[in-house]
């Protein structure tokens, strides 16, 4: 046989190969699928981002209180905005401001309020979806926060605001596309302050990107809070640890003597 054509041949049985690995046909199945039926997003999902302390881009800085030492401070992060600035209202801009400087004192999350919409999505602590073709639930390890994604209920109206708000999705070009609304005004987007009014509606988008983590994106609109619309942007990574699950973490009875401690008091140490 002629070097020239044992070349070819060889090239060709090694593109065979790489046809029939294990990782194309992975590739080659997960592409059928998603061209045919939505994608499956089951699993335990988790940010690693800082954005749970700040979704703008900011260095490290100390804690609000001392004796935190090194535990208490904020860690640097890149952000999660997309062109890093929030586009607030000037009067807001002044009460973010307020907000930062009180931020041990007001944000929702120390007194284990339910976070809300986006931050749960990017909270330091894992969350899990459960997909069904007429409802996602989604289930946060934060103070047991949890929804249901209604897919099949776009006209759906919510008789009152509540925490997470009411979710309806629906499947565009592979991504779960999720429309928030009904949120209460409480909620922050991270521990610095930046903060929505209850006109706050939230366009989440997740994109499969592989088969261990997603692009998350939310656009945020609220007319009462920013000057327009505004986009977040992070990855989401699997948990593929064996076993791994949701555990318990009911903060509530961390945070009632942070909330309740003035009721224990004494009335006559009180008045003197």
């Amino acid at each position: 046989m002629r070097p020239c054509k044992k070349r070819i041949l060889t090239r060709v049985s090694l593109i065979i190969m790489l046809a029939m690995s294990p990782m194309s046909l992975i590739a080659s199945k997960e592409t059928a699928r998603t061209k045919d039926t939505p994608p499956d997003l089951n699993g335990i999902w988790q940010a690693v981002s800082s954005a749970h302390w700040n979704i703008e881009r900011h260095v490290a800085a100390h804690p609000p209180l001392s004796i935190l030492g090194a535990l208490g401070a904020t860690p640097p992060g890149m952000g999660v905005v997309e062109g890093n600035n929030i586009p607030y209202q000037a009067w807001a801009e002044t009460k973010r401001k307020e907000h930062f400087k009180k931020r041990l004192e007001l944000d929702p999350a120390i007194k284990c309020y339910m976070p809300g919409i986006p931050r749960a999505t990017y909270m330091p602590f894992p969350f899990q979806i459960v997909q069904t073709p007429k409802h996602i639930f989604v289930g946060y390890q934060f103070a047991g926060a949890s929804r249901t994604i209604y897919m099949d209920r776009p006209n759906m109206q919510a008789p009152v605001d509540t925490w997470m708000g009411l979710s309806k999705g629906r499947w565009e070009d592979g991504s779960l596309t999720v429309e928030v609304i009904n949120q209460v005004a409480n909620t922050w987007f991270d521990r610095s302050g930046n903060f929505h009014s209850d006109a706050l509606k939230v366009t989440e988008r997740f994109t499969p990107q592989g088969p261990n983590h997603l692009l998350y994106e939310a656009t945020i609109t609220d007319e009462n809070v920013f000057t327009k619309p505004w986009t977040i942007r992070l990855p989401l990574y699997r948990r593929i640890e064996k076993d791994f699950q949701l555990l318990d973490f009911r903060c509530i009875e961390f945070a009632e003597e942070l909330m309740y401690e003035h009721l224990g008091q004494d009335p006559e140490k009180e008045n003197k």
